[in-house]
């Protein structure tokens, strides 16, 4: 009987799977180490990596198998160069400790690199000190999931990113856990990708940072105490929604910046102690709706270039400034927020201010014009001040204007 060319490819996969076998390795096995099981293992097998301490470096997989280590695995690079580097499709590494990777000034070295890959998953690892912890380039298809990478970055141009991802699509960055690097998360040229249900916090620069990244999520993310929460540039469909950005202070530092971004939808966040909010720049319709912005310093500044963007049903409470816009010819709606320092009052009882609100105030406009007149921040003359341009608006803009604010807070909607 003549065999069609799709049951050989068949029978084929079927033999590949029956014949696929697990190596152990372990300090008193026939095979000591990790370079060695992947030089005897064939495509479908599995490494199982026994407990205890492996000094190795320069690790090539190159073909399509699963690694894993039992608790308290522990692949040591000493500060040689890089650990893991994977070439092949489908592979997966979980459950180890990578540590030890070393500082270099001429190369990108990585605990865990995919170069080229299809298919592959990043779970459960611990790395440690491994300059940039998961570096993933030309990749597609992939999850990084569980991880918890720290670093011990001191300076920017010393350390690299927890997470590094350069020329991907179909990207999976979840529920890790990253701290004390350059970045926390990177992105540039990566599309079509989400993150979600991370901690990044306590890195030198940006807990999150997305470059010429298009149709991207992320969602449920936590970015604390970074010198900067997220930065968005040069991007376009991107979505926004239930993070939160905590605690982001320093002299110029923001919960997030977008930088020239197209068709957002930044939806039920919280920004909370940040220096400021959202600070926005040549950026277009972009939706910001159902967020809370709670002691910040600014709320939100907006710089010039953006235009048909639309700030509603908000809750801005107790910042310092509200809202900031540098430009009196702006194409933006600010209809239908909350403003806890609104005054206004409601006769009809519908829930909304009966008088609009004007949410910038002059001596927002002398601080952007002359930063050290900050000193005067909560004296009597800055009431007096703001109470003027309030009786006879001349300075603050006059089309940046909330027509119907709310005299209640919003309650956050499940996404």
């Amino acid at each position: 009987m003549v065999r069609s060319p799709g049951h050989i490819i068949v029978f084929l996969l079927l033999a590949q799977c029956v014949a696929a076998k697990q190596i152990i390795v372990c300090p008193g096995c026939p095979i000591v180490s990790v370079n060695e099981a992947i030089k005897v293992a064939q495509h479908g097998d599995e490494i199982l990596i026994r407990s205890g301490t492996y000094e190795e470096y320069g690790i090539v997989i190159d073909k399509q198998i699963k690694i894993s280590g039992e608790k308290g695995t522990v692949v040591d690079g000493l500060n040689k160069g890089e650990i893991f580097t994977v070439i092949a499709d489908h592979v997966e590494i979980s459950n180890l400790t990578i540590q030890n990777v070393g500082t270099s000034y001429t190369e990108d070295r990585a605990g865990i690199r995919i170069r080229k890959s299809r298919n592959f998953k990043i779970t459960s690892n611990r790395l440690i000190n491994t300059f940039f912890g998961i570096y993933l380039e030309h990749s597609s298809y992939g999850k990084v999931a569980g991880n918890f990478v720290e670093g011990e970055a001191e300076e920017e141009m010393s350390s690299g990113n927890a997470i590094h991802a350069w020329y991907c699509n179909q990207i999976e960055i979840t529920d890790n856990e990253v701290r004390n690097h350059r970045d926390g998360i990177y992105f540039e040229f990566v599309d079509s990708s989400y993150i979600k249900g991370n901690l990044s916090e306590e890195n030198l620069r940006y807990g999150l940072h997305f470059m010429f990244s298009n149709d991207d999520n992320y969602f449920q993310n936590v970015f604390r105490d970074n010198g900067a929460g997220v930065a968005v540039m040069f991007s376009k469909n991107i979505n926004m929604w239930d993070n939160q950005f905590i605690m982001n202070w320093g002299k110029s530092s923001y919960g997030l910046l977008l930088k020239e971004i197209y068709d957002a939808e930044i939806v039920n966040n919280r920004f909370q102690e940040n220096t400021i909010g959202i600070y926005v720049e040549g950026s277009t319709r972009i939706n910001y709706r159902n967020n809370d912005f709670v002691q910040n310093g600014w709320a939100i500044k907006i710089s010039g270039g953006c235009l048909d963007n639309a700030i509603s049903q908000n809750n801005f409470i107790s910042n310092t400034f509200d809202l900031s816009v540098r430009n009196n010819k702006n194409k933006n709606l600010f209809d239908g927020n909350y403003w806890s320092s609104y005054t206004g009052y409601d006769l009809d009882k519908d829930g909304i201010g009966d008088v609009a609100y004007r949410p910038v105030k002059l001596f927002n406009y002398i601080v952007d014009t002359s930063p050290e007149s900050m000193v005067l921040m909560r004296s009597l003359f800055v009431d007096l001040v703001n109470f003027s341009e309030k009786v006879s608006p001349i300075f603050t803009p006059k089309n940046v204007i909330d027509a119907k604010p709310h005299i209640r807070p919003f309650k956050r909607k499940a996404i």
